[in-house]
């Protein structure tokens, strides 16, 4: 009986000691899940952020504008405008080289 009692103690504190360590790893788990998700809606709150930025970036009078300033261009008037004519006009079916 003796023999018995102490198998089934053994038994015992083998599963509480399992019980802890898995009750440890589903908290560690819980806690890196919780920090994970809270990356998550950071990055995606930066990529709103971002995509904002971008849309304020690239608006036509913005583009425009550093165009003029950046690049030197200038808009495009029939006054600046060149335009190029053939004096003889290709053939039908010939090939360029």
């Amino acid at each position: 009986m003796t023999r018995l009692n102490l198998v089934l103690l053994v038994a015992v504190l083998v599963s509480a000691l399992y019980l802890v360590r898995t009750q440890y790893e589903s908290r560690r788990l819980f806690v890196e899940l919780e920090k994970t998700v809270a990356l998550s809606r950071q990055l995606e709150s930066d990529k709103e952020r971002l995509q904002v930025e971008k849309r304020a970036q690239a608006t036509p009078l913005r583009v425009e504008q550093l165009s003029r300033d950046r690049l030197q261009m200038r808009s495009a008037t029939p006054a600046i405008t060149q335009y190029v004519t053939y004096k003889h006009p290709p053939a039908a079916g010939s090939a360029h080289e």
